[in-house]
């Protein structure tokens, strides 16, 4: 995998981008739009941005460094120099769609995804929340995994959110998506959740501390708020992405059984529309 998509930290400084102070914003700017080898001494880049070498160290900490050092040694061994825009819509979605992809890659926790595939496989009953793409998400969450054995029932609607909040218990998983972390319902449903002993999972695109205070698990998706030309890209791209993940590490987990269950549902399908075919005639 890793022929294919290159290291980066870059990723991470726009998951955290809403934490930062006006003055780390500026920093962080720099570094997510750089496309060039420069001195990146924290003199040089003090004097460039007009912000103290302590800015740059709390920028570089608040990235989960011990300094700007560290930081920067890290910037620049994944430094890949930015190509010129490439020519034609269809070069152009192309290159986006691999930029996005390269975000994904350096945000995946291999470990963490293992944790979640596990806690989907051992939930009595799983809820997937979301509004608007991010329910159309939940909606196409549900259709797959219910396919391969998870008991599992998609939300979008904001009453039934709040509703279904007092029947949770612990055993029961509950997923809330939202790219832009700020839908209330949805982090109203995992807050309650967590409280009634459920273990809560949130996708989100932000990385905040207040999250952790009510999730067990954050999988961060990547952001389009940075990407040149992002808005050409579907809201529901990152988000379907990580449940192709999680799709495969469940029915990798016992692919005899999944696969199985799979196929009885096709089945089934397929009997259903024979059925209707007869009726009509």
């Amino acid at each position: 995998m890793g022929e294919y998509y290159a290291e980066s930290i870059i990723p991470m400084i726009e998951a955290k981008y809403d934490s930062f102070t006006s003055t780390e914003r500026e920093i962080a700017d720099f570094f997510i739009h750089n496309s060039e080898m420069v001195d990146f001494s924290a003199r040089a880049v003090a004097a460039r941005l007009y912000v103290s070498k302590a800015s740059l160290s709390r920028f570089a900490q608040k990235c989960g460094y011990r300094g700007y050092r560290e930081f920067i040694y890290r910037y620049e061994e994944s430094f890949v120099k930015k190509k010129t825009a490439e020519t034609g819509h269809t070069r152009t979605v192309m290159s986006i769609y691999q930029d996005f992809l390269n975000a994904a890659y350096n945000l995946m926790d291999g470990a963490q995804i293992a944790r979640v595939a596990k806690y989907l496989n051992k939930a009595e009953q799983v809820y997937v929340c979301g509004k608007g793409s991010s329910g159309l998400s939940a909606s196409e969450m549900e259709s797959r995994f219910m396919r391969i054995g998870i008991n599992i029932d998609s939300i979008q609607d904001s009453d039934r959110m709040r509703m279904q909040s007092v029947f949770l218990n612990n055993r029961n998983l509950v997923i809330g998506i939202s790219v832009s972390g700020n839908a209330q319902d949805v982090l109203y449903l995992l807050k309650e959740a967590h409280g009634r002993g459920a273990t809560t999972v949130l996708m989100t695109a932000k990385s905040r501390e207040s999250f952790d205070e009510y999730c067990d698990e954050v999988l961060l998706l990547p952001s389009m708020g940075h990407l040149e030309q992002g808005n050409v890209i579907s809201p529901q791209f990152p988000i379907l992405l990580m449940i192709d993940i999680l799709y495969l590490y469940i029915y990798e987990s016992d692919k005899n059984v999944k696969e199985g269950l799979h196929t009885d549902t096709l089945w089934a399908l397929h009997k259903n529309k024979t059925m209707e075919g007869l009726d009509e005639r």
